[in-house]
């Protein structure tokens, strides 16, 4: 595997520079008339003696995503705006970009002084070399940041050196990006919020996503229930929003095999209820780490040889306390029993067994 660049610090830095502009020219189809453009945006920040690429990353994030828009925009005529930002976002995401930046080889023409960058770009080269299809979402291994900039850093060198042409920067650049992610890109690989949001519909749950600022970063939570569940981070919102979401879908997809679930429910009475669900509602309790359930007899009808009794079981989660009510019964046990039942089923229905 190939390191990513070479350091500033060799000797040969000036010829070798020369021939990475020369490969950007030849891979775009352009010849530069200012290359102290492409040299800025083939150069990281660590190499201290020279212009970096941090403020032509700036400007190609924006030209780009107006680029993308625009195209969009034009291609589905009516299409209504929020999957217009799907589709967006979805072609100029980190990982969308930094898999432009593997399959055109562009980290090679880095200069950089950050030995740890080669081992992180060499890590997810493997893994996207690995993946058997159009990743829209991102794969198994996040992708370097490096790697986005180095492609928005190129095409803000291309925008700038055109003299701020968006239409020929488009037309230059536009095959680096290929494939382009399109509608039927996005409705064959579902899209994760919509996705946890109906599975978290269907099962009776309540799921929510907030989000936070930290310097450049959007990091994104998913919590079902008030419970936390997943959270994720990116450079775009819409793209943290995202990854949380598939990580949340992950991780409620080993929720949905748990063993215990079947341990609890497999043996039902005559009336639909869970065997001994009392012993088994302590058990999980006590597993969660929960504190024991309170029972208590909120009805107590009939004369003494017909008393027919309701109860109800609370235990306290870390959502807050739930409370469920059972069937009438001829014995407070059974009673109690029924609520237990309903408590479990409950605890079913919410995912938390």
């Amino acid at each position: 595997m190939e390191a990513i660049g070479y350091s500033c610090d060799e000797v040969e830095e000036i010829s070798d520079i020369d021939a990475s502009v020369g490969a950007v020219e030849n891979l775009l189809g352009y010849s530069f008339k200012q290359k102290k453009l492409l040299e800025e945006a083939l150069t990281h920040s660590s190499c201290a003696a020279s212009a970096s690429y941090q403020r032509l990353e700036f400007v190609g994030d924006a030209a780009l995503g107006l680029a993308v828009s625009n195209f969009v925009y034009l291609h589905y005529p009516g299409v209504d705006p929020g999957r217009l930002s799907l589709l967006r976002a979805a072609n100029i995401s980190t990982e969308k970009l930094a898999r432009v930046a593997v399959r055109h080889r562009l980290y090679k023409y880095v200069r950089h002084n950050v030995a740890v960058l080669d081992e992180k770009v060499s890590e997810f080269v493997r893994a996207v070399q690995e993946e058997g299809e159009l990743e829209i979402y991102g794969g198994l291994v996040k992708a370097p940041k490096i790697l986005a900039d180095i492609v928005e850093s190129v095409a803000a060198a291309l925008y700038v050196d055109c003299n701020f042409d968006l239409h020929f920067t488009w037309k230059i650049f536009r095959h680096l990006l290929e494939p382009i992610v399109m509608l039927n890109d996005l409705e064959q690989q579902p899209q994760p919020v919509t996705m946890l949001f109906q599975l978290c519909q269907k099962d009776g749950n309540l799921a929510d996503i907030s989000y936070r600022r930290k310097d450049e970063k959007t990091f994104a939570t998913v919590t079902v229930n008030g419970e936390f569940i997943a959270s994720a981070s990116s450079e775009q919102r819409e793209m943290a929003k995202l990854l949380a979401a598939k990580a949340a879908l992950e991780k409620l997809s080993h929720r949905s095999c748990n063993p215990l679930k079947d341990t609890i429910f497999n043996q039902l009475n005559m009336d639909g209820e869970i065997e001994e669900a009392k012993q088994k509602l302590y058990e999980v309790c006590g597993k969660k780490k929960w504190p024991k359930p309170n029972y208590k007899i909120l009805k107590e009808d009939g004369f003494a040889h017909q008393k027919r009794f309701t109860c109800s079981v609370e235990i306290e989660i870390s959502i807050g306390i739930l409370v469920m009510e059972g069937k009438e019964k001829p014995r407070v046990k059974e009673a109690e029993n029924s609520a237990a039942s309903e408590m479990l089923f409950g605890l079913k229905n919410s995912n938390y067994v």
